[in-house]
């Protein structure tokens, strides 16, 4: 079976440390542990952080942009979503 192809996008006009509010809204009761745990992850070149409510494994923006491709699978930190 042949692996999914990604799209190629150009990068969003926002900084990779700032998701799309459609994937971290504002108002998320999270935001602020969330987007701490990105900055950190982003800080330290890791390809991602467990996220602080549910334990599981989030990418950064950073790796999903070295990537060269959105996956279309709803990434949190997606840096090809306008």
């Amino acid at each position: 079976m042949a692996a999914k192809r990604g799209r190629r996008l150009p990068l969003a006009d926002r900084p990779l440390t700032e998701p799309h509010p459609a994937r971290l809204p504002a108002a998320h009761p999270r935001r602020a542990a969330i987007l701490a745990a990105h900055t950190t992850a982003l800080d330290s070149g890791d390809a991602g952080y467990l996220d602080p409510g549910t334990g599981l494994f989030v990418l950064t923006a950073s790796f999903l942009a070295r990537r060269g491709t959105c996956c279309d699978q709803g990434c949190r930190h997606c840096p090809y979503l306008a």
